[in-house]
């Protein structure tokens, strides 16, 4: 029997890379997976997949695979359900929308952020595009990933393309990784290949983090522990050795900035607070010493003046942020302080240096995403993507005070949920046993349809449940994500087993259930499809791309540019602000920023950032009853909570709650004992881990384990959601997911 071997990339599901897989295929089934066995340079280094994309086949071929449409037969939530046809599912559905448009109009209808699939013919843009032809629905913006960094960067800077190329980091001298972990989740393929050329070829790398990550094992010299929530206070203090040691770049912030002083301030407003008067503490009488924030963040003082000093001095330098520390209660503030800190220290617009912020790649602004074409939504109505419970429970009381866009009011509440690859309605959605509660009020959402491969906990909400085949049983294309100057083929390697279906061809035969089948196909198959998405990429980005036929015959499954010359963000802007002004009021960097100021809120949404204490705080008075933090970081064996079913992963990575021992032995834990973790909104039971990789008075719950409750409604899987609440951040109405205090306690069983 002959072996078929295809170059396919991964299906990625939104982990932060895209990466090639080199399939082996016998008799219709895929019996191997390897990775990329490309020649590799740091320009054009190999896209080699991680150990969720090379253990795919136990997702593959995985017995729960959903292999019928089914509709439910219980109470909604106990994830009862019976086989029915395509016919009868396509066909209630469709008499739902019908039903719903007819009694309520089409903002009542609902697509959620999800990332589950993401490769142009997978996910829900598959869906949105059905939706908008069938007259729209409700919006969203922003995402449950970066939904602050990528709106607050921009009051910076005037844009969020504020990175260099990352094969730039190879000039760099000295890099500071914040909350940033990319050796473990990804952010962007290779950016721990890069890092870890920057450190061959002389910079020194320091990971601040209040765990110790892989990232800091495999990438730093240095680990510094820090509290979650303080970052703000850290930055400040740093600020403050650089201002009183002049250590700042004082000409580039007097020609390229605008706010650092009272000389540099807006017009009108010089008797307003300067970044540097909330620094010395001018006007709040609070200096921001670094005793100050050692105070706060449990970073020894000196640790943060001599962080303060080598980032100031040894340049160009480099700070990353990821992307944890925004979401959390003021995430804003984390942002603007690590985008400030860059700019004083002048390393914006230089070779070596970096911006901050969200740094989407200079040159070409980053990656396309998806060129699949939605079309226009008729609904101009759009909310928070982490708002739709609100947009639940309280719609038609929602304007812009709670981020609403495109309308004054909302028209209705939502009525119809269509869930596409998505797990946000119930598991990474904050505050778990809220949400199921009107989840299963058939008065509040009328109808669900949940669209995947598997029944997760959102899919047992559903009233209509479809199954969806893999990446690896229908046609796709996915380009490098973030980072990365590449376009990945995903052809058809075997036909989808049961009576699974592709996104688009589900959304294809509900369309001609609708009537607007021929609009919804323009006569094109999924192959076709890609054919025409391919001469989109050539169109806007890459003009020597292959044809679809090319790609396929020559089996490469990836085609690349080599970054031979690196892009510098602001490089223009640096040699000459006046000729090349940012896109912002003033045209400069905004240190302090006016439209900030305008909103009138300088307790939440300061016009300098500013450190400010957390609604969970172990410094408030919700520490007596919860005194431990907890975060939940991005773990190695899930993409969210795509992976948590692999038990391969599963045995390689068990979910743990990871525990100082300080903290254990304060209750009587010890390593592999069974532990409580629970606050005033539920509780989780799960295995505990205890480690010194992890600061005192911190707990760690890897985020995307699917909630498994008990008969008394505790979660046994260390679902990290039944602890965090349903708030948002103050201005970007974002997810703040890790904002978390806990107690924890050991327990029998």
């Amino acid at each position: 029997m002959k072996t078929r071997i295809v170059r396919v990339g991964c299906p990625a599901h939104n982990c932060g890379g895209r990466c090639l897989l080199i399939a082996h295929i016998n008799d219709g089934v895929i019996t191997q997976l390897e990775t990329d066995d490309r020649p590799d340079t740091t320009a054009d280094p190999q896209l080699r997949a991680c150990v969720r994309g090379r253990s795919y086949l136990r997702r593959q071929y995985h017995p729960d695979r959903l292999k019928y449409p089914m509709k439910r037969v219980g109470k909604r939530g106990e994830g009862k359900f019976e086989r029915i046809s395509w016919d009868e599912a396509l066909g209630t559905f469709a008499g739902e929308m019908q039903r719903v448009k007819e009694t309520y109009g089409n903002s009542a209808f609902y697509i959620p952020y999800g990332t589950g699939g993401s490769s142009q013919l997978m996910g829900s843009g598959t869906a949105q595009r059905l939706m908008n032809l069938f007259g729209g629905c409700l919006g969203y913006y922003s995402s449950y990933s970066w939904g602050v960094i990528e709106q607050v960067t921009s009051y910076i800077y005037g844009t969020d393309i504020t990175g260099n190329q990352r094969q730039d980091w190879l000039n760099s001298k000295y890099i500071l990784m914040w909350s940033w972990n990319p050796a473990e989740m990804r952010d962007g393929t290779n950016s721990d290949f890069l890092i870890k050329c920057a450190r061959k070829n002389g910079a020194r790398v320091v990971c601040i983090d209040p765990r110790m990550s892989m990232s800091a094992v495999s990438l730093a010299d240095e680990w510094v522990p820090i509290r979650p929530g303080t970052d703000v206070a850290m930055m400040s203090a740093m600020a403050y050795v650089m201002i009183e040691e002049k250590l700042y770049d004082a000409g580039f912030v007097s020609t390229h900035c605008i706010g650092f002083d009272e000389t540099r301030m807006p017009p009108g407003l010089e008797h307003e607070e300067s970044y540097k008067d909330y620094i010395l503490g001018t006007k709040d009488g609070v200096p921001k010493t670094p005793g100050w924030a050692e105070a706060l963040t449990g970073v020894p003082r000196n640790t943060i003046i001599r962080i303060a000093r080598e980032y100031a001095t040894i340049k160009p330098g480099v700070l990353y942020q990821g992307y944890g520390m925004q979401r959390r209660a003021y995430g804003e503030q984390a942002v603007l302080a690590g985008c400030v800190l860059a700019s004083i220290t002048g390393n914006v617009g230089v070779c070596g240096g970096w911006a901050s912020g969200m740094a989407y790649q200079a040159d070409d602004g980053g990656v396309l995403w998806n060129v699949f074409p939605v079309g226009e939504n008729p609904v101009k109505a759009m909310i928070p993507s982490f708002l739709w419970s609100e947009a639940v429970l309280r719609g038609t009381e929602m304007g812009p005070e709670d981020g609403v866009v495109g309308a004054e009011k909302l028209k209705t509440s939502i009525k119809l949920i269509w869930a596409v690859a998505c797990n946000t309605l119930v598991n990474q959605h904050g505050n778990i046993n809220r949400t199921v509660e009107f989840l299963s009020d058939e008065n509040l959402i009328e109808f669900i349809t949940v669209q995947d491969q598997f029944l997760t906990p959102t899919a047992r909400f559903a009233d209509i449940l479809l199954p969806a085949c893999t990446q690896f049983e229908t046609w796709g294309l996915e380009d490098g994500w973030k980072y990365g100057d590449e376009v990945l083929l995903m052809p058809k390697l075997v036909d989808p087993p049961h009576e699974t279906k592709s996104d688009y061809q589900i959304c294809a035969d509900l369309a001609e259930k609708l009537g607007i089948g021929e609009e919804y196909t323009q006569g094109r198959d999924a192959r076709a499809w890609i054919e025409w998405c391919i001469e989109e990429y050539r169109e806007a980005r890459f003009p020597d791309i292959p044809t679809l036929d090319e790609l396929e015959a020559s089996n490469a499954g990836v085609y690349s540019v080599p970054v031979t010359e690196p892009a510098i963000a602001f490089k223009d802007f640096r040699a000459n602000p006046e000729a090349f002004p940012l896109r912002t009021p003033s045209g400069k960097i905004e240190i302090f920023s006016k439209a900030l100021y305008d909103m009138g809120k300088p307790d939440t949404a300061p016009p300098v950032p500013k450190y400010i204490q957390e609604w969970e705080s172990p410094f408030g008075p919700e520490a007596e009853r919860y005194p431990l933090l907890a975060m939940g970081h991005h773990a190695i064996q899930r993409v969210h909570s795509t992976h948590d079913n692999n038990d391969w992963l599963r045995d390689a990575f068990p979910q743990r709650v990871i525990i100082n021992p300080i903290d254990a032995q304060e209750r009587g834990i010890s390593n592999g004992d069974n532990v409580k973790v629970f606050n005033q909104r539920g509780a989780t039971i799960c295995p505990c881990r205890v480690t010194v990789r992890i600061l005192p008075g911190v707990i760690d719950i890897p985020q995307g384990a699917w909630w498994t409750p008990d008969e008394n409604g505790v979660d046994r899987a260390g679902s990290t959601n039944v602890l965090s609440s349903q708030r948002w951040t103050p201005w970007t109405f974002s997810n703040a997911l890790h904002t978390i205090m806990v107690q924890i306690e050991n327990v029998e069983g």
